[in-house]
């Protein structure tokens, strides 16, 4: 098996079996709409010869703003503008998708004057900001967020929308111990943590139909001890999604605690040893379900994906830092299998009025 293969996800062909991963570019309007330079970024992604491309986190509630510069899916009003979006894409040769969730307590955007939900009230470790304890009812509005969402994405013509359940965001908490405190049927065992996960995949199957595809993120394992989701844990969550027909899920990984020292953005990856960095656990996992699986974290070489491929159960693979810097990166591998990319993930893409890579950045000044 090889990278540059054409394969089928469901009904839809995919050119290869390279994805690019939801990554938050902080170029949208105060109101969440698509502007030019967000068309312009995925304008060019999808001309860079990636297969697939997953557009990032957007907001499916119109008071949650988790950082400057997201989108949003929270409204009708969003629709004709993320149309242009998914056209775009499209009009590349590339399938697109969109990644939705609610954020929560982690969050960069001011808190006061506005009401911010967790599974718990518990202090988050990136801001010391406590959320407010959500009700059976608070549930119940993220679930039908979240299905709203599907068909929103579903109208404007997305190949497919991905539930985001990993990187500290709400219901990557419901799934930690740490975050999540719950008595209820909410919290305490995996079963009852990740009840929030397969309600809202339920509730988003039936309203944009059993035949649009619905993919989700999650952690394979937040490396955080007592604190986070484990490698089980994951599993038992992945088979129940399975079950219920999830299309793909793409693992990452990681805790959001500055303290514990594993970040999923993971940085000094330049050896080849350091790259890929979740493969062991993903492959774990991936052992055990047949439904398609997606790698993300440190995937730079693709000598070392291609060995993954034909050596696990893993079928494809995503990328966010490198294609953050290098847009084209997919087709210069394509006529040069060795090209290392000119991302060395130091992390300094993330920057006030729209991230990209400090390369480019210092080239505009």
């Amino acid at each position: 098996m090889k990278i540059f293969e054409e394969t089928k996800l469901g009904n839809i062909s995919l050119k290869n079996r390279l994805w690019r991963s939801a990554t938050w570019l902080g170029m949208a309007d105060d109101d969440g709409f698509v502007t030019d330079a967000v068309k312009e970024q995925y304008k060019r992604l999808s001309e860079g010869g990636v297969g697939n491309v997953i557009v990032e986190f957007t907001n499916i509630l119109p008071e949650e703003r988790t950082y400057p510069g997201i989108l949003s899916i929270s409204a009708d009003k969003h629709v004709d503008k993320l149309k242009e979006l998914a056209d775009i894409i499209h009009s590349n040769n590339a399938n697109a998708f969109i990644q939705v969730g609610y954020g929560g307590s982690t969050t960069s955007m001011p808190t006061e004057g506005r009401i911010v939900w967790g599974p718990s009230a518990v202090k988050n470790p990136t801001n010391g900001f406590a959320p407010v304890e959500m009700t059976h009812d608070d549930i119940k509005s993220v679930i039908e967020g979240m299905a709203k969402a599907a068909l929103r994405a579903r109208k404007v013509g997305f190949d497919g929308v991905q539930i985001h359940a990993a990187h500290g965001y709400l219901f990557s908490q419901f799934l930690s111990p740490y975050f999540n405190k719950r008595t209820d049927e909410y919290g305490g065992s995996i079963e009852n943590r990740g009840r929030i996960i397969l309600e809202s995949f339920e509730a988003m199957k039936a309203m944009a139909g059993e035949d649009f595809p619905v993919l989700i993120k999650m952690h394979c394992d937040d490396e955080w001890g007592e604190n986070g989701l484990t490698v089980q844990e994951s599993l038992w969550l992945s088979i129940e999604l399975e079950k219920r027909g999830v299309d793909a899920i793409e693992f990452s990984g990681g805790n959001i605690d500055p303290e514990s020292g594993n970040s999923a953005l993971k940085p000094r990856i330049l050896k080849q040893e350091r790259q890929s960095y979740y493969k062991r656990q993903v492959s774990k996992i991936a052992e055990q379900l047949t439904i398609p699986i997606i790698l993300v974290g440190g995937n730079r070489n693709l000598g070392i994906m291609e060995e993954i491929l034909n050596d696990s159960n893993i079928s494809y693979f995503s990328l966010s830092r490198t294609l953050h810097s290098e847009p084209d990166l997919p087709n210069k591998w394509m006529n040069n299998p060795e090209k290392k990319p000119r991302c060395v993930a130091c992390n300094k893409c993330l920057a006030p009025g729209g991230n990209i890579c400090i390369i480019d950045r210092k080239r505009k000044k």
